[in-house]
């Protein structure tokens, strides 16, 4: 029987599609192109969600092998927070799923630099009973260590737990750890799925649209 919901965060409650956003705020389309490969598809990217690197060491090593400026690279760091916004028809859910007695989590890969910003700047945090960072325990997804983590952290049994994320590798990697798990691909509104239809949350194994 499920009793906890996990969520991931990025483009399933909070949205982080910087090629749209690069698109939207008059970046040429070749500028776009190295920035999506150079910062947010670079190795640095992902040590940072790992927690092994800070962002100034990011930027550091990004610089010194990118066409892109420093001031260029410095420039999408610090514009992150605006590439983020809700998801608010699948934020709505949370109330909705509290009231039905579930307990609520989130596992994200996220850099601990804007975490804590990200997490003041939504009301929709305060529904959750907890939850695991990446860069905080220096493992991502879909590295299961990161769900095992989770799992003990909160002394949750794993067949309990219902994680939702965007990305078939994550819902794998949770599946693999024995956690009950469904794929959005990205959807904008999940709340069909899981409201009007509550039996996923009692579907074994992966549920996918």
């Amino acid at each position: 029987m499920v009793k906890n919901i996990v969520f991931d965060l990025g483009n399933v409650l909070i949205s982080f599609l910087p090629s749209e956003y690069l698109s939207l705020n008059g970046y040429s389309a070749l500028k776009r192109e190295i920035i999506l490969t150079d910062i947010f598809g670079s190795s640095e990217w992902r040590l940072l969600d790992d927690g092994k690197i800070t962002t100034a060491e990011a930027i550091d090593s990004i610089s010194s092998k990118s066409s892109l400026t420093r001031h260029e690279t410095e420039q999408i760091f610090n514009e992150r927070m605006r590439i983020f916004h809700s998801l608010d028809n699948n934020a709505k859910l949370l109330p909705e799923l509290k009231k039905q007695g579930f307990r609520l989590y989130y596992i994200s890969n996220f850099p601990a630099d804007i975490f804590d910003e990200v997490r003041n700047s939504y009301d929709f945090f305060r529904y959750f009973d907890g939850g695991v960072i990446s860069a905080h325990v220096r493992h991502s997804k879909p590295d299961p260590e990161i769900f095992r983590i989770f799992l003990q952290k909160f002394g949750l049994t794993a067949g309990e737990c219902f994680f939702i994320d965007d990305t078939e590798a994550n819902v794998n990697a949770a599946l693999s750890c024995g956690m009950k798990a469904y794929c959005t691909f990205g959807s904008k509104d999940i709340s069909p799925e899981l409201i009007i239809n509550p039996m996923r949350l009692s579907q074994k194994g992966a549920a996918s649209k």
